[in-house]
């Protein structure tokens, strides 16, 4: 399941971010890759633990916590500290997986990562190429969003970012541990609480079908969920 989230970040935000992103010390991405990975890595990332990573990341993260759709979406658990990378001059990531178990920095826990996530903040015209390609049951799907815009998808696809030809394709990235880590019963709940909220503002207030949809969708996730 892909979910496209909207306006993560609004125009002004997407601003103030580049401001920031433009004037940072960006280094090779290959040297935090694994090493099947590395060599097919070829970008450039914000080095972790450090400004202007820490606080764009927190803001992130801040603005994710009030987002309901990303709620609906993730149950999230734990959320890995957002990262920054570019891509210009030929840049491209080869198609890869990511990582099952991550080490949080900072920390002495580790995320399994059910989801991974790309907030985009360069516009689609900025930059030529950059798309990320995503390989999942409904076959090759390819995205490339408006500034401030995420996508939430599966953490185990086979995913690529294709060669930047022009401009620099600029974006953060994180994964997230869900509460239901099966991507199956985390697609139904997501249908089914989408279903309820559209229900819930047709319906009058407290009306007996929602109230009994939305039981059952609590009692699918006191079953499924883990903590």
């Amino acid at each position: 399941m892909l979910i496209s989230i909207e306006n993560v970040l609004d125009k002004d935000e997407v601003r103030q971010f580049r401001q920031h992103l433009d004037q940072a010390p960006w280094a090779d991405g290959a040297r935090t890759a694994g090493s099947l990975a590395r060599l097919g890595k070829h970008n450039l990332q914000l080095p972790d633990g450090e400004e202007p990573a820490l606080s764009l990341g927190r803001h992130i993260l801040r603005k994710l916590g009030v987002n309901p759709l990303f709620i609906s979406a993730a149950l999230p658990r734990k959320i890995y500290p957002p990262k920054f990378n570019k891509y210009e001059g030929g840049g491209n990531y080869a198609a890869h997986i990511d990582n099952a178990v991550m080490p949080i920095p900072g920390t002495s826990t580790a995320l399994r990562s059910d989801l991974s996530a790309t907030l985009f903040l360069s516009e689609p015209d900025e930059y030529e190429g950059g798309e990320l390609e995503i390989e999942g049951a409904l076959g090759l799907q390819s995205v490339k969003l408006d500034a401030g815009d995420m996508i939430l998808y599966p953490a185990t696809s086979l995913h690529r970012v294709t060669p930047v030809t022009r401009g620099a394709r600029i974006a953060s990235f994180f994964w997230i541990e869900s509460l239901v880590g099966d991507e199956a019963n985390r697609t139904l709940l997501f249908d089914l609480d989408q279903s309820i909220q559209s229900l819930t503002a047709a319906l009058p207030e407290g009306d007996a079908q929602v109230l009994k949809l939305t039981g059952i969708y609590h009692n699918l996730l006191r079953g499924w969920a883990s903590t």
